[in-house]
C-alpha cells in the first residue's frame, strides 16, 4: 500500500541533469558528459532491451526501498514490479477496504499475503476479505493479527475460494469453530496451522469440535497459544496422520489424555513443545510412544519428572534437542539427564533452565553424547567452576556454550581457554563471579573465540540519611579510610542509585541527599535540593 501509479517524466534533449533510474538524485552537467559512454541528452530506455522476466529478477534483488523507488521509474517497470511481486504485507485497517481494487490490479500474483491491524483501530471485515479471496484464488499464506472484525462468514467464503491455501496463522481474531472448519474443510493442502488468542472458541459451553476435516491428511505443524478452549482442536490433532510438529503454549485442560490417543494414531511426530500446559510424567509416558522424536521442549511444566524424561530418554533415542525448563522445582535432575545421556547419543542441543545438574550428569553427557554442538545452562546453583571445567574438558564438539546466572568464576573462564577445541562462542550473563578481566583473558588466549561477557557489577548499599548524622556536612569520615569512599563514589557510573521517596513525594516534595568525599581535608559535602 502507499504505492501509486505513475507515468514516466518525458525529459528535454536540453536536460540540465542526468537521473539514474536507481539513484534519484540528480548530478549536475559536466564539461565531460559529451564523452560519456551513455548520452545523457539521448532519450533512449536501456532497459527496452531486457525481458520482463529478467527485469523482475532484477527487482528481486533489491531491498524493499530500492524496490518502491524503481517502480516509479516508469509505466513499465511499475507493471513489472507488481506482476512479480507475490509476497504483501499490509497494514489492515478499516480504510484499506477503498484501496484494495486498486491494490489487488497492480498486485495480482500475491500468494503469501500478512494482514496486520493495530489494537486499537478497527480492522478490515468480511467484505474486504472474500475480495482479497477473489483477486488472490493462488494464495499460498496468511497471515491475520488482530483483524477482529472478520466473522465466520467471511472465513467460510475465504476459504472456498483459496483452496490453494498451505499456511494459515492468525492471532487476537473473533471468528470461531465455524470459521475454523470452513478453513480445514475447503483448503485440502494445508500443511502448517498455527493459533493465537482465538476469542471466538474461547466460550467453553458452546463451543464447538474442529477437525478432521480435509486438511487433516496433509497437515505438517500444529502450534495452539494462548488458547482457552485449545482442546476442542483434539479432533484435528488426533486426525493428523501425518503431523510432525506440535506446539502447545499456554492452552488450559489437562493434555495428558490427548498425548494418549496422540501416540496411539499418530507415529510421524519428530518436534513437540509443551509450554505451559498441565502435563505430568502419564503424558510423557505416552510421549515416549513416538520413536522418531527429535526435538522436545518442557517449558515451566512443573508436574513432569525425572520419571516422564527416562521414558522419553528410553525410547526416543533419536533425539537431537532438548530443551527443559525445571521453573526451579528439582523435579527434573541428575537422573533424567543421565538416561538422556545414556540413550541419546545424537543429541546436538541442550537447553537447561532452572534445573540443578552435578559433575555427575554433565560428565555423562560430555562423555556420551560426542555431537553434542550447542549447550545453554541458565538459572543453576549447582554448575560452578568444576562442572564447567569438567565440560571443557569432555565436550569436543560443543560450538556455543551460553552461561547464565550461575555460581561461576574467573577460574571456570580459564578452564574454557583450554578445552572445547570447536569452540567458537561463549556467552556469559548474571554470573558474579566472572568479571571483565576473566573474559579478556580469555580472548586474549582464544583469539579466534567470541567471547560475550554481560558482568554483573555489585549493587551499592542503600544509605539513610539518619545513618549520615543528619547530613549537616560537618560529619568526620569513616574509619575504613578515603580511599573506600572515593570508590563508592567513582562507583556511580557503574551502578545506579535506588533513591526511596518518603511521604513527602505525595505533595510534589523531593529530598534527594548524596554525599560525595571532598577532596580538601577528606569531609563530607552534603547537597539537598528541593523538586
Amino acid at each position: 500500500m502507499g504505492q501509486t501509479v505513475s507515468s514516466a517524466r518525458p525529459r528535454s534533449s536540453k536536460s540540465t541533469a542526468a537521473i539514474s533510474p536507481l539513484n534519484p538524485e540528480p548530478r549536475p552537467d559536466s564539461p565531460d558528459d559529451s564523452a560519456a559512454e551513455f548520452d545523457d541528452s539521448s532519450d533512449t530506455d536501456y532497459s527496452l532491451s531486457l525481458p520482463d522476466e529478467c527485469l523482475a529478477c532484477i527487482f528481486h534483488s533489491l531491498s524493499a526501498a530500492d524496490r518502491k523507488r524503481a517502480s516509479a521509474v516508469c509505466r513499465r517497470w511499475l507493471a513489472v514490479e507488481g506482476q512479480s511481486r507475490h509476497r504483501l504485507s499490509l497494514q489492515a485497517p478499516a480504510e484499506l477496504s477503498v484501496a484494495l481494487p486498486r491494490l489487488f490490479s497492480r498486485f495480482d500474483s500475491v500468494t503469501k499475503l500478512a494482514l496486520k491491524c493495530d489494537r486499537r483501530s478497527v480492522s478490515i471485515g468480511d467484505e474486504s476479505l472474500i475480495l482479497i479471496s477473489q483477486r488472490c484464488r493462488s494464495l499460498t499464506r496468511l497471515k491475520l493479527r488482530a483483524c477482529r472484525e472478520l466473522t465466520d462468514e467471511g472465513m467460510s467464503i475465504f476459504a472456498a475460494n483459496c483452496r490453494n491455501l498451505r499456511k494459515f496463522s492468525c492471532g487476537s481474531s473473533n471468528f470461531g469453530a465455524r470459521g475454523m472448519n470452513a478453513l480445514i474443510e475447503n483448503c485440502g493442502l494445508l500443511e502448517e496451522l498455527s493459533v493465537k488468542r482465538l476469542r471466538g472458541i474461547n466460550n467453553a459451553g458452546a463451543a464447538e469440535s474442529i477437525g478432521p476435516g480435509k486438511a487433516a491428511d496433509s497437515l505438517k505443524m500444529i502450534c495452539l497459544k494462548d488458547l482457552y478452549n485449545g482442546q476442542c482442536f483434539s479432533p484435528l490433532i488426533i486426525g493428523a496422520k501425518n503431523l510432525k510438529s506440535l506446539k502447545l503454549f499456554r492452552c488450559s485442560g489437562d493434555w495428558d489424555k490427548l498425548l494418549e490417543l496422540i501416540a496411539d494414531r499418530v507415529d510421524s511426530l519428530i518436534e513437540v513443545h509443551l509450554e505451559r500446559i498441565q502435563v505430568s510424567d502419564s503424558g510423557l509416558l505416552s510421549l515416549s510412544k513416538s520413536a522418531n522424536l527429535e526435538v522436545l521442549h518442557l517449558v515451566k511444566t512443573p508436574e513432569c519428572t525425572n520419571v516422564g524424561v527416562i521414558a522419553v530418554a528410553e525410547k526416543c533415542r533419536l533425539l537431537r534437542k532438548l530443551h527443559v525448563d525445571g521453573w526451579k522445582t528439582n523435579r527434573i535432575g541428575d537422573d533424567g539427564l543421565i538416561a538422556v545421556a545414556t540413550h541419546c547419543l545424537n543429541l546436538q542441543e541442550l537447553v537447561l533452565i532452572g534445573v540443578n545438574p552435578t559433575r555427575l550428569s554433565l560428565e555423562k553427557l560430555a562423555s556420551n553424547c560426542q555431537s553434542l554442538e550447542r549447550l545453554a545452562i541458565c538459572g543453576s546453583e549447582t554448575v560452578g567452576d568444576t562442572e564447567i571445567s569438567c565440560i571443557a574438558a569432555k565436550c569436543f564438539a560443543l560450538k556455543k556454550l551460553c552461561i547464565k546466572s550461575c555460581p561461576m568464576s574467573d577460574h571456570g573462564m580459564e578452564a574454557l581457554a583450554g578445552g572445547c577445541p570447536n569452540l567458537v562462542k561463549v556467552k556469559v550473563k548474571k554470573c558474579r563471579g566472572v568479571t571483565s578481566e576473566g573474559a579478556d583473558w580469555l580472548r586474549a588466549n582464544r583469539g579466534s573465540l567470541c567471547v560475550n561477557l554481560d558482568a554483573v557489577e555489585p549493587e551499592l548499599p542503600e544509605a539513610s540519611v539518619s545513618e549520615q548524622g543528619g547530613g549537616d556536612g560537618d560529619g568526620e569520615a569513616p574509619s575504613g579510610g578515603g580511599s573506600g569512599d572515593t570508590n563508592v563514589a567513582s562507583s556511580r557510573s557503574n551502578g545506579r542509585f535506588k533513591m526511596r521517596l518518603g511521604s513527602f513525594s505525595r505533595r510534589g516534595l523531593v529530598m534527594c541527599t548524596f554525599k560525595r568525599w571532598s577532596s580538601f581535608g577528606g569531609r563530607f559535602r552534603s547537597c539537598s535540593g528541593r523538586g
